[in-house]
């Protein structure tokens, strides 16, 4: 069979090994459910994500594909490091990162347990319920109170996978100015995984039921200027950074600080094109 292989740290952080030698699968091949054989793919990418955040993603699609189901126990910590060829740090951040997104449970002498998905709440807010400018300031004041403690309970509770893919995805925000649409989608995707972080699907729900309009696509396309739109998308990247980065050291009240400042800059911008707009 062939063998994927990849340099990683050693626990020490000194010299890289070649987790190949650890007994890896190819990617793609799954676990063998009867006598509870357990066969996780390879998380032996070259470093596109951190080794934590690639053990949690394979977990997680194991869980949404059904091959581990709400109910089923996990093999313990260290057949997880043995079967993934990681360090203990490696397996427990990504188990916290899934305790932390209600996906596993840990049962003190029992082990742990997949979680049934989180039932989150219905809601939704439709974008013809906010045709004006001045409805969108007001709701920009809801975002504030939202997402600013969304961004508190996030550096409390995350775990350190989900918080190395926030800084990930604040990192690559607005790298390309000539998609507009990327952006935006981006910047929605970041908000939706601060929420997601929190541990608690009401935040999610509620965040995900406003509509993707709020999202400033129009400002965008105002700049006819390129390097105006890439300044722009600059800042807003560089703000980004600075919510990630506060949670990501569990720096509550930074963390705070740094959504809600984000947010009433967004709150002045619109309202500087809005201006620029009547002013023709």
């Amino acid at each position: 069979m062939a063998r994927s292989a990849v340099s990683r740290p050693d626990p020490q952080g000194t010299a890289p090994q070649d987790i190949a030698s650890q007994g890896i699968d190819s990617p793609g091949e799954g676990p063998a459910r009867p006598g509870g054989a357990f066969l996780p793919r390879s998380v032996a990418q070259p470093r596109r994500a951190s080794l934590a955040v690639q053990v949690c993603d394979d977990l997680s699609a194991r869980i949404e594909a059904g091959e581990l189901r709400p109910g089923d126990k996990l093999p313990t910590e260290k057949e997880l490091i043995t079967r993934y060829g990681v360090s203990r740090t490696v397996v427990r951040e990504a188990i916290s990162s899934l305790r932390a997104a209600g996906r596993l449970s840990v049962e003190q002498g029992r082990g742990m347990f997949v979680l049934a998905p989180p039932q989150a709440p219905h809601y939704r807010l439709e974008a013809s319920q906010i045709d004006t400018a001045e409805e969108m300031l007001r709701l920009i004041e809801v975002r504030v109170a939202l997402e600013s403690e969304a961004a508190w309970l996030a550096a409390q509770r995350r775990g350190e996978a989900q918080a190395a893919a926030l800084l990930q995805a604040a990192e690559r925000f607005g790298t390309d100015p000539a998609d507009a649409d990327g952006s935006v989608a981006m910047d929605r995707t970041f908000h939706l995984q601060i929420a997601g972080c929190c541990g608690n699907a009401y935040f999610e729900a509620l965040l995900a039921g406003l509509p993707a309009q709020l999202v400033p696509r129009s400002r965008l396309e105002l700049f006819r200027d390129a390097e105006a739109r890439a300044a722009y998308l600059r800042i807003l990247r560089i703000e980004h950074v600075q919510i990630a980065t506060a949670i990501l050291h569990g720096d509550a009240e930074g963390a705070r600080a740094a959504m809600r400042l984000h947010l009433l800059n967004s709150r002045e911008r619109l309202r500087e094109a809005v201006s620029a707009f009547a002013a023709g």
